[in-house]
């Protein structure tokens, strides 16, 4: 598909700044103007309407017909806004199917949002056959994404740093690149990305069009679009209201690999009549959804994979009470409307307070009342804070419900069905086994102890064991005291590009547990290497995985929600920069101020430092 007949690009000479911008300042609200009124191509405007859009958002509204003619774009506009779809559908617009080279490139600051909105560019693709979006960050393979381009990607969406080692490599070639994005450019910029931004649009043809956005407009942000952009249409939007009722919102202190038992307990004695979980990735949905399934939930998930057809049916049979749980990304819910919905879970907590103002929104309604529970990792409780100060709530922090409290509830439920059974009839098989089993005992029988015994056996309750592993970990997460944000040098694919730091000491006292691997400076070892190694082996997410200090012949490794033995026993097996990690809980003493340790990332740097 080409750009709407008449549309010249831009011109772009990078050396030449250009100062001319014409400024539209325009309200959060939007007009009450449709997606019809847009003028997206056919195809467009069939997925615009599958997913369920239907008025435009203000930035929407003025970025899209103004991308549509070519123009180049300065958006000012945060998060929540709509920029994924103001940039997407006109980013596609231009994409010839039949060329099968890189014709747009959008650069984001995280793995995470490259992969957001990855996925959602591949949704509004869905009626374009012939295009291919694909993702490129650090701290994944690189030879899978290399693979996918040379197969002949349009659409390559991807992290500064990765971005560049593929160009450097020849992977990713921009001669026939027609469309740039620079999605949250201050943030790049705040991560240090500012060159690798300007390498890429310096090898970028001089013909084609650039569209920026920023949550603020910096002066470095404007060097950029005095530099790259030619004559840029300014759009400037607030961020919506964020206030929300009929929901209580809660919160749930859940190491991520305890998150799925945690669910399972919550849906267990939840007393809404459906649930919608949302995750962050396609994969996410789909591994939950199967997950609830064998563990014997009504539960189905819905992606961008999953095709329209298949996503109505779904939607239908919980509209229906055919089915009770539906696992859903941010994208493939758009224009869910479900009024069963009694409760949303965060399963994964929302990039942004604006995403999460928008999941919670899916329950409280038709006059109902909503619960919202949001599952927070040790190390993300400073994220509660961003959303608490959006919505101007303060969230109720909850407990998981513990292995009694779930088999008492479903006791209840099964007493509850007792009259309606009994008034059914044809008990008699029952009443003879009873009377069998009474008659064939040594002794005399306490009929409640019987009935108990059963009605545990009926529930799944096997009575005591070992200690549960989840209940542990919940313990141990509820002390574990909350970490600040990361702070000091900036980090690229795992490498400190930062002021080194020094170590001097091993494990606070109440702290997040520290690990210890036996690989370190002399083999190697970068952050980013070890990260990759414990999400890939361990089970873990870049968030679960916190300050990293690197040694001459070992490092250490926050991981504040622990490890299962059966990730220590993969981990130990794993191979990082040649050797086995042989990982272990480190127990001291720590080396004295002044040894050379380096500081690889705290907080929640593990996802920026793979970008």
């Amino acid at each position: 598909m080409s750009l709407p007949s008449g549309t010249t690009l831009p011109s772009h000479a990078p050396t030449t700044p250009q100062t001319s911008t014409q400024t539209s300042q325009t309200p959060a609200a939007a007009s009450s103007i449709t997606f019809d009124h847009l003028g997206l191509p056919d195809a467009l405007q069939r997925a615009v309407d599958d997913l369920g859009f239907r008025t435009p958002s203000a930035i929407q509204e003025r970025a899209i017909p103004a991308l549509l003619d070519g123009r180049d774009l300065l958006g000012v506009a945060q998060t929540g806004t709509g920029k994924t779809a103001a940039f997407g559908l006109p980013l596609l617009a231009a994409v010839d199917p039949e060329l099968r080279a890189v014709q747009a490139i959008v650069l984001a600051p995280t793995r995470e949002l490259a992969m957001q909105v990855s996925e959602a560019i591949a949704s509004f693709a869905q009626h374009l056959p012939g295009i291919t979006v694909v993702p490129v960050y650090g701290g994944a393979p690189f030879l899978p994404q290399q693979r996918a381009l040379q197969r002949g990607a349009q659409v390559v969406v991807g992290t500064p740093g990765r971005v560049i080692d593929h160009l450097e490599r020849g992977s990713l070639v921009l001669d026939q690149a027609r469309f740039l994005v620079l999605d949250e450019a201050d943030e790049m910029l705040r991560m240090g990305f500012a060159e690798d931004v300007d390498k890429i649009l310096d090898r970028a043809p001089r013909t084609r069009q650039v569209a920026l956005f920023s949550a603020t407009m910096p002066a470095p942000i404007r060097r950029i679009a005095d530099q790259h952009l030619v004559n840029p249409l300014e759009v400037t939007v607030a961020r919506q209201s964020s206030t929300v009722t009929s929901v209580r919102q809660t919160y749930a202190v859940v190491p991520h690999r305890h998150k799925a038992g945690a669910l399972a307990r919550v849906l267990a004695v939840t007393d809404a009549d459906a649930a919608i979980v949302f995750v962050r990735t396609r994969g996410a949905a789909e591994e939950l959804g199967s997950a609830l399934v064998e563990r014997g939930v009504s539960a189905a998930f819905i992606s961008g994979d999953v095709a329209q057809g298949d996503r109505e049916k779904i939607v239908e049979r919980l509209r229906s009470g055919a089915l009770d749980v539906l696992v859903a990304t941010d994208v493939a819910a758009r224009g869910l409307d479900v009024d069963r919905l009694g409760l949303v879970v965060n399963y994964d907590v929302p990039r942004e307070p604006e995403t999460y103002v928008h999941r919670i929104g899916r329950t409280g309604r038709a006059g109902r009342e909503g619960v919202a529970l949001t599952f927070v990792t040790p190390a993300e409780r400073s994220r509660l804070r961003v959303i608490e100060r959006t919505t101007r709530t303060s969230l109720e922090q909850v407990t998981i419900p513990s292995p009694a409290e779930v088999s008492a509830h479903k006791v209840r439920a099964l007493l509850e069905r007792v009259p309606k059974r009994a008034e059914a009839g044809r008990l008699d098989v029952y009443r003879d086994a009873v009377a069998a089993h009474l008659e064939a005992a040594d002794g005399p029988v306490d009929v409640h102890q019987l009935l108990a015994t059963v009605l545990a056996l009926a529930v799944g309750d096997p009575g005591p064991g070992a200690t549960d592993d989840l209940d542990d970990a919940l313990a141990r997460a509820a002390v574990t005291p909350e970490r600040p944000e990361r702070s000091g040098g900036h980090l690229r694919d795992g490498h400190a590009t930062g002021h080194e730091r020094r170590r001097t000491n091993t494990h606070i006292a109440g702290g997040p547990p520290r690990w210890r691997v036996a690989v370190g400076h002399r083999d190697g070892l970068q952050p980013g290497a070890l990260v990759g190694a414990l999400t890939g082996e361990g089970g873990l997410t870049g968030a679960d995985v916190g300050k990293i200090d690197i040694f001459s012949s070992f490092a250490l490794v926050d991981i504040p929600g622990g490890l299962s033995p059966e990730a220590v026993d993969r981990l130990s097996r794993a191979r990082v920069a040649g050797r086995p990690l042989r990982i272990r809980l480190d127990s001291g003493p720590g080396p004295r101020p002044g040894h050379g340790a380096s500081r690889g990332h705290v907080g929640h740097g593990p996802s920026r430092a793979r970008s």
